[in-house]
């Protein structure tokens, strides 16, 4: 009997899964496996949100797999040593697996192409499986990537996507491949109290009601920061539990101006992601320097603890990371609006501001995290590097109701009108009746700080 193996990865699901349906196509059996990596947690990526999420994403995929007649392997420890173990057991001769773009995800690969080969097993690495467009298939004249987004959009726009694939029907596992015991639900501590549930079965009822409820009006509402109209699909992308392929297709077929705007956001993704394929040190060192002076805990530490714990003294801050304590996701202007604060205003190093995002977000992905804090700090692939998000003006243009503000700040319940974005300025004994705190510092003092360490540019 020929047996392969399917290692998952970020693809925790059924749907459009390359690497399943090939193993299938070409075995009697397949064992599908999922290796909890004791590289990633040594480097501080399980983080309690992105863990509990992972455990509901693998208890998904199994009761998915034992519908089809299989089930799910899981094995714990060096990925590379439990792959070639479980192909050993199962005498299987090729292991299927999604791509991977980060320099870690590389240097992985290589080491287990080379083990399997050891053993006289070969390696097959499937492309567009976690993103639409795969880094460097759409390259510039001179270059191995694009450094500006529109560009790479006009091409990316024309790039013809593959078919996306139904899940299959059957899914025969070999016996005798023993794993762990997946955890009960509950397990992991330290979550975010409202943090969503995570598998394939609850992304696709998300993208469901996403299609019939939301996707027409995304180009109008997506920045709408009360009425939270985004697809908040980004966990399930982050951890493969839906297909980046088959959502464009979808919302092409859909069509409009919301739907445009959506699949806009998923180039926006792969764009990151050819950013970090080309440049992966980008991840920890600026994608371009500006020499750069930043602020550190060492020299900003009572800046950098407001700012963490959302009492910075500017609401629509504010209200953003507590929302990011409490549901392991913010919205992505208020992501913006909190990034560009802490690096424009405080002049604070990006790269503390990315750390402690990449703790809480359940979406945190280093493409995307990584690269969207370099572009709010002005060391990215922005082409206008000094531009400054005023949070009052900002507030005020997609909180104007100042709903989102109440929603996560109830100390400013009570305060109505325009006031709610600059409660400083409010009159003496309503001022001293709030429950919240004086701003950290005055914007115009901040952007005077950020002028001279540009050069006199903001």
């Amino acid at each position: 009997m020929r047996v392969s193996v399917v290692l998952f990865t970020a693809d925790l699901r059924l749907h459009d899964h390359p690497p399943l349906r090939a193993a299938l196509a070409a075995a009697d059996a397949v064992v599908p496996l999922f290796v909890r990596d004791r590289a990633v947690e040594e480097a501080g990526f399980a983080a309690p949100n992105r863990r509990a999420f992972l455990e509901d994403c693998l208890v998904d995929l199994d009761a998915s797999l034992r519908e089809r007649g299989g089930r799910l392997v899981v094995r714990s420890g060096d990925l590379v040593a439990e792959v070639c173990r479980v192909a050993a057991e199962a005498g299987a001769e090729e292991v299927h697996v999604s791509a991977g773009y980060s320099g870690f995800a590389a240097r992985r690969e290589e080491r287990l192409r080379s083990a399997l080969a050891a053993d006289r097993r070969r390696l097959s690495v499937h492309d567009a499986v976690t993103v639409a467009v795969p880094p460097g298939t759409v390259t510039p004249a001179g270059s191995d990537h694009f450094a500006v987004f529109t560009p790479y959009h006009r091409h990316w726009t024309r790039f013809p996507l593959r078919p996306a694939l139904a899940a299959p029907r059957r899914v025969p596992v070999p016996d005798g491949i023993g794993g762990e015991r997946l955890p009960a639900p509950g397990a992991v501590t330290g979550v975010s109290p409202a943090l969503p549930p995570g598998g394939e079965s609850r992304g696709r009822e998300r993208m469901t009601a996403y299609w019939r409820q939301g996707l027409d009006d995304y180009d109008t509402t997506h920045d709408d920061l009360a009425a939270d109209a985004t697809s908040r699909l980004s966990a399930h992308l982050h951890f493969g539990t839906l297909s980046p392929v088959e959502l464009v297709h979808r919302a092409r077929r859909r069509g409009g101006a919301g739907a445009e705007a959506f699949v806009r956001q998923l180039a926006w993704r792969d764009f990151h992601r050819q950013v970090l394929a080309a440049r992966p040190e980008s991840a920890h060192r600026d994608y371009r320097t500006r020499h750069d002076h930043w602020r550190t805990e060492r020299t900003a530490a009572a800046d950098i603890d407001a700012w963490r714990e959302g009492r910075t003294g500017y609401p629509v801050i504010d209200a953003a990371m507590r929302q990011l304590r409490a549901e392991g996701w913010m919205h992505n202007r208020a992501r913006l609006l909190t990034a560009g604060f802490l690096t424009k205003t405080l002049y604070v190093d990006w790269r503390i501001g990315a750390a402690h995002f990449l703790y809480w977000l359940v979406d945190g992905d280093l493409a995307n995290n990584q690269l969207n804090w370099q572009w709010m700090a002005g060391t990215g692939t922005d082409t206008r590097p000094n531009r400054v998000l005023n949070p009052v003006i900002q507030g005020r243009r997609y909180d104007p109701d100042g709903a989102y503000v109440r929603r996560w700040l109830p100390g400013l319940a009570e305060v109505d009108g325009p006031g709610l974005h600059e409660p400083w300025k409010l009159p003496g004994p309503v001022r001293a009746a709030l429950d919240y705190p004086d701003p950290v510092i005055g914007l115009s003092a901040g952007l005077e700080r950020f002028r001279r360490a540009r050069g006199g540019q903001p």
